[in-house]
């Protein structure tokens, strides 16, 4: 069994915490392993250090479903704590905001995927921290598609975005403490920053491993088992075919009305998809794209997690629906995590070359071996910022 930061924490608090005012970025999926809220457990711990609290896209209570919906400030009804979002107006905390604290505790559940943006929010909360002078104090958690595999290209500087903001993998094998530690001295944040480390916890372990219970980061996150197709399936955003929104499946399941089963099997016949079962099937979803319509798709059964490669998956069936679907498939248009001009899938995929590449048929296994120096070149990067 592993013992969280947040856990850690309240055992032996460290010294630069005594007589400081704390703030805390979380949600409500940061939790002990007995399902206690770390604002309580911090409260308990440090009574009236606590002094306001932030969250992160999709809301404090991860209600809002989908990408810019923003959440507005508030006061937390539990603790009477002002509650600031940084899903709103903005995104990076203000001068004004963190002036109720001298040290920002982050306790978040990352899932391990270059594009999602609770990593941006702390990127961000790391910059103004350098700026006003504050501490920040990150509580590790797990990656939960553990610490060793490596998947996709580097983004490159032309697609940064909030889905991206520093030239990582797609799947970047690295706990959420490790990327602050990176990302802030690798590109000169200046930011006072500690981490306090897991125990327990070793780079093979995928989240079931863990023993620890999944509490769901975000309303379209509801179990270990999204987390492991999403560095792939996330992709679908980009484009008009479903990617589960509005069933409860989210990312394991996808498609489109103008589908059909056997062309997209035969499509992909050639690529190496390991550790998968796709299986045919039709949802209806009840919001988002193709609310109420019947969907030709796919679920996607993960049959051996370590051999899996999502990014490498859903990159060949993007390549099959367009081939195969030209009058029909498309690309979502702007705006999309507040980019307004740049197109979306090229966001998402961190390439501005990428999509062209697959739409002219290019292999998607030779497209994945010509990343390997450039992640290999990450691999060793990352292993100066390594605490498992």
């Amino acid at each position: 069994m592993i013992t969280l930061g947040i856990e850690r924490l309240l055992e032996n608090p460290p010294a630069t915490l005594r007589g400081k005012r704390l703030g805390l970025l979380c949600n409500q999926a940061s939790t002990d392993r007995h399902f206690r809220h770390s604002r309580d457990l911090i409260r308990e711990r440090f009574g009236a250090q606590l002094t306001c609290l932030f969250s992160p896209q999709h809301g404090f209570f991860a209600e809002k479903q989908d990408n810019m919906i923003e959440s507005a400030d508030m006061v937390d009804p539990v603790s009477g704590l002002p509650l600031f979002s940084l899903y709103g107006e903005v995104r990076k905390p203000t001068p004004a905001m963190l002036e109720h604290c001298d040290l920002l505790l982050v306790d978040l559940v990352d899932v391990g995927t270059r594009v999602y943006t609770f990593l941006y929010t702390l990127a961000y909360c790391l910059e103004a921290a350098a700026e006003q002078e504050k501490e920040v104090v990150v509580l590790d958690r797990p990656n939960p598609l553990g610490g060793l595999a490596l998947e996709g290209n580097i983004l490159r500087e032309s697609c940064r975005s909030f889905v991206g903001l520093y030239p990582i993998p797609m799947r970047h094998g690295l706990t959420l403490g490790e990327l602050a530690l990176l990302i802030n001295h690798r590109f000169d944040l200046g930011c006072r920053l500690s981490v306090i480390a897991m125990a327990g916890w070793r780079r093979e372990m995928l989240f079931p491993a863990t023993g620890f219970p999944w509490v769901f980061p975000s309303p379209n996150m509801p179990s270990p088992q999204t987390a492991l197709v999403y560095p792939g399936q996330v992709i679908w955003e980009a484009t008009n075919v479903s990617e589960g929104r509005g069933t409860t499946l989210p990312f394991e399941l996808f498609g489109a009305p103008f589908c059909r089963h056997d062309q997209i099997m035969a499509a992909i016949s050639l690529v190496q998809l390991p550790g998968l079962l796709l299986r045919p099937l039709v949802f209806e979803p009840v919001a988002g794209k193709w609310a109420g319509q019947a969907c030709v798709g796919f679920q996607l059964h993960v049959t051996d997690p370590v051999s899996f490669r999502p990014y490498r998956t859903t990159l060949a069936l993007l390549q099959a629906m367009a081939r195969l679907y030209p009058d029909h498939f498309a690309l979502k248009p702007p705006p999309y995590e507040y980019e307004f001009e740049r197109p979306p899938i090229n966001l998402v995929l961190g390439d501005e070359e990428l999509w062209p590449r697959l739409a002219a048929g290019e292999s998607v296994m030779d497209l994945e071996e010509q990343w390997q120096p450039e992640l290999a070149d990450f691999d060793q990067l990352r292993r100066d910022y390594l605490l498992y």
